[in-house]
């Protein structure tokens, strides 16, 4: 468990969340950060028939184990009608009937942003009460607002007070995986 692992829960090739964690997996110094697209990664939709029919991929298989393998996470939500997206609970859903526990003891930065000024805290609070129902811990939640004007994606978060919060839940977050 030497590194942190994060992603996205969308499966968007143009994810905004991804282009936020990927800004914040650069912040992280000391430890390695391994950086996933989903968008790499199209599991079926989740369902009874095609899990018994099918089984696991092993895409999905060596995900689980890239997440137990981490002594943290980074993940940002997207948000579909103040909800994660359908690809983040789907992947949650196939990960939890490989394990219920998979995410036990994982420290958790969570995330989200989207281009209105709530900043995807709907999406933010419901998967936050996911990730602990599988028992992992979110260290600290970050939303990001008005993306389009608050993020450049060369010098990562423009507005100076999100910045600044933004590197203090990330600060707390690289402490508790210390």
């Amino acid at each position: 468990m030497n590194y942190v692992l994060a992603f996205a829960g969308s499966n968007s090739s143009i994810s905004i969340n991804y282009k936020l964690v990927k800004y914040t997996s650069s912040l992280i110094s000391g430890t390695e950060v391994r950086l996933r697209n989903m968008a790499k990664y199209p599991f079926p939709m989740y369902s009874y028939d095609v899990e018994k029919e099918n089984g696991y991929s092993n895409s999905l298989v060596e995900f689980k184990n890239e997440i137990s393998n981490a002594k943290g996470l980074i993940i940002a939500v997207s948000e579909h009608n103040s909800y994660p997206s359908a690809y983040f609970k789907n992947t949650m859903d196939w990960l939890s009937r490989l394990d219920s526990k998979f995410l036990v003891d994982k420290k958790i930065l969570l995330m989200s942003t989207s281009t209105g000024g709530r900043g995807a805290i709907g999406a933010l609070e419901v998967a936050e009460k996911m990730i602990t129902r599988f028992q992992g811990t979110v260290v600290e939640t970050f939303s990001l607002p008005r993306y389009g004007n608050n993020f450049d994606e060369n010098t990562g978060i423009t507005n100076a007070d999100l910045a600044k919060i933004h590197s203090e839940k990330v600060s707390s977050f690289v402490k508790a995986i210390s």
